[in-house]
């Protein structure tokens, strides 16, 4: 069978072996262990880059959710991105990567006090979701004697055409306000003390392979912005999110940031000269600024022939979600033989204990043996960012690599991580 795709790009094959940011992968895990996610700088920025050529007059801000390491967050500052957070703890590192604050929007549809006074006290913009939210973030503001930018984040009831639970932008969707009550929402906003609106705010899905439905949120999102006009309010910016999907699996194309900017900036554009308005447009590129740029590299532990060829590795949905939550896809090379051909089909499943911790199904791959090191491709998106200690499993480390050099970016845990903040009471002693 032929291989399942050719492997380009800034991953490299050389003697047999994968290779990233000019680093052997088989080495990486030699010299790190396994499981190891390997992050290639270089990547990320010429992903930011791509992105700001396509889009040179728009502000981006990375969604710190699809990856929040310290060392990435600190690329995308020096890169000039600022940042979507939608937690305290995500605004925390985004301040400690020296994002300034004036790039930082505070989004989230479920935001406690905790939350909303820690934008107050660190003087970042917030996306509201309600009417309540306004009221409260209002009360906290006007109490500590500060005054708040805010946007409304707005449900703009578009379908993405991507998968349910990641699909944000529908009628039915937990996010925003209903877009048939946003001019209720910025009258409110003018009655309220210690809250002044200045934008307005959607964001319609993620992994989303086609321009057509960003096309349509711009449209959606003008018709408003026209109506939040007539109060009075010239807003300062327009938010459409992000959500542009990268190729997970290489035989299915992906619309590029050029593809998404011929698609929304004319229409962006001409609404603004028809209203006779200068807003900033703002995108929230997450996965396309780091998925690509990562691998998750994984040992094999024992092979099984039963109703299919079982690849058992150490790792599963403890590190790698996706593939459960979202039936995604990912590419899997034998790093240590990646230009052998494919010789039988394989299922690649993690050591957790559920049936359904697969990480790839079916695939045609090179003769497997133990100790050979798997490569799962495309996970710096959504990876290391949602995993977890589940079966008493610490997480793994992270690693940088660039140019030929690599980094330690994050420590493995070990068995006495699975204790932190534990306390047992002394009756149990």
């Amino acid at each position: 069978m032929p291989a399942e795709f050719e492997i380009a790009g800034h991953l490299e094959v050389r003697d047999g072996h994968l290779h990233i940011g000019d680093v052997d992968c088989v080495e990486l895990a030699e010299r790190f262990g396994t499981p190891l996610y390997v992050s290639n700088e270089q990547r990320i920025r010429q992903n930011i880059r791509t992105i700001q050529r396509a889009f040179p007059e728009a502000h981006l801000l990375y969604a710190v959710k699809a990856n929040g390491n310290l060392a990435i967050l600190r690329i995308v500052a020096q890169e000039g991105m600022g940042a979507d957070v939608f937690s305290a703890g995500e605004l925390y590192l985004a301040l400690l990567a020296r994002i300034p604050r004036e790039k930082i929007l505070f989004n989230g549809n479920s935001k406690s006090d905790h939350d909303l006074l820690a934008a107050v006290e660190s003087g970042v913009m917030v996306s509201v979701d309600s009417e309540m939210e306004a009221e409260r973030l209002s009360s906290i503001a006007h109490e500590h004697g500060s005054e708040v930018r805010i946007a409304f984040r707005v449900n703009p009831d578009i379908s993405p055409m991507t998968h349910p639970n990641i699909a944000t932008g529908l009628r039915s969707s937990k996010f925003g306000i209903p877009h048939e009550h946003v001019r209720r929402a910025y009258e409110l906003a003018q009655s309220l003390p210690g809250i002044v609106p200045v934008g307005i705010h959607c964001h319609i899905g993620s992994q989303i392979l086609s321009t057509e439905p960003f096309a349509e949120a711009v449209r959606r999102m003008m018709t408003l912005v026209e109506q939040v006009g007539e109060l009075g309010i010239e807003l300062e910016f327009v938010d459409i999110g992000s959500g542009l999907g990268i190729p997970y699996d290489k035989r299915v194309p992906a619309p590029s940031p050029s593809d998404l900017a011929r698609a929304v900036l004319p229409i962006f554009r001409e609404e603004c000269e028809r209203l006779g308005i200068s807003p900033t447009l703002c995108l929230e590129p997450g996965r396309y600024v780091v998925a690509d740029s990562t691998v998750l590299l994984v040992r094999v532990n024992t092979i099984k022939h039963a109703h299919a060829s079982f690849v058992a590795v150490d790792a599963g949905f403890n590190l790698l979600v996706r593939p459960v939550m979202y039936d995604a896809y990912h590419h899997v090379v034998v790093a240590n033989k990646a230009d052998a051909p494919a010789a039988q089909k394989y299922t690649i499943v993690g050591p957790i204990c559920e049936s359904g911790d697969i990480l790839a199904k079916d695939r045609w791959l090179p003769a497997i043996e133990r100790g050979d090191v798997l490569a799962v491709l495309d996970t710096g998106a959504y990876g290391f960012s949602m995993s977890s200690q589940y079966n008493g499993r610490p997480r793994c480390a992270e690693v940088l690599v660039s140019n030929g050099r690599a980094e330690l970016i994050r420590r493995a845990e070990g068995v006495d991580d699975l204790l932190a903040n534990q306390l047992l009471p002394e009756r149990l002693l």
